[in-house]
């Protein structure tokens, strides 16, 4: 099974995200990666709640990959209309009660997911496996696009994915910043399935999106 995509619409083009949507999901892409930020627990803001709930609009066979960098994040749900579909993933370090927002999101009908940022040891999941359908490994720090890879993060990935081997869950892995046309395969090989490809692949300059997208799924088999 090849990997995954789910392209960052905060690289989009943002003047024309519904037709960027449409064509994203002609191609056949499985995720549209949607950052929430509170300018709390990352200094930095993208999407108000309504805008995250609008992407479902033009949608067809594409979900909503939803991540949300924000304390408390379950104050957010209800208006960005979670539910049927979506894949939703909250930060471990933003959660006073992580057990109790991930089955909350599980209870709407999404899939819920556990984030951990760089300096957050991978063993910190083992507490959740059996709450989750993913872990998004943060491989640079949270809040803000075109940062280089945070030192260590194959390495964490190649132990993500033991840990979750061994564990005998059926848990995809989710890798997320710096994920370019040199370092995919590579993560892919440490155990990645699911890829938020940003400025330094689907949306950087040189390839129109088609054929960004078709190189993408050459290199993540």
């Amino acid at each position: 099974m090849r990997g995954l995509l789910s392209p960052s619409v905060m690289c989009a083009d943002l003047l024309n995200l519904e037709d960027e949507i449409k064509k994203l999901d002609e191609l056949g892409v499985e995720y549209l990666h949607i950052d929430f930020m509170d300018n709390k627990f990352v200094p930095n803001i993208t999407f108000d709640t309504n805008m995250v709930k609008s992407f479902r609009k033009p949608m067809k066979n594409i979900r909503r990959d939803i991540h949300i960098m924000a304390f408390e994040p379950q104050q957010f749900f209800d208006a960005m209309e979670i539910g049927d579909g979506d894949m939703v993933s909250v930060h471990y370090e933003a959660c006073e009660n992580a057990h109790a927002v991930l089955s909350d999101i599980r209870g709407r009908g999404a899939s819920p997911c556990i984030a951990i940022s760089p300096d957050t040891p991978v063993e910190t999941v083992l507490d959740y496996l059996d709450e989750v359908d993913a872990v998004l490994l943060m491989t640079v720090y949270p809040g803000f696009a075109g940062q280089p890879m945070a030192e260590g993060s194959m390495d964490r990935l190649s132990a993500l994915r033991e840990l979750i081997d061994k564990s005998g869950k059926d848990i995809s892995i989710e890798v997320d910043g710096h994920v370019s046309w040199d370092h995919c395969g590579e993560m892919r090989s440490r155990g990645a399935d699911i890829f938020v490809a940003g400025s330094s692949s689907v949306y950087g300059k040189g390839l129109p999106l088609k054929e960004a997208v078709e190189k993408f799924y050459s290199l993540v088999q």
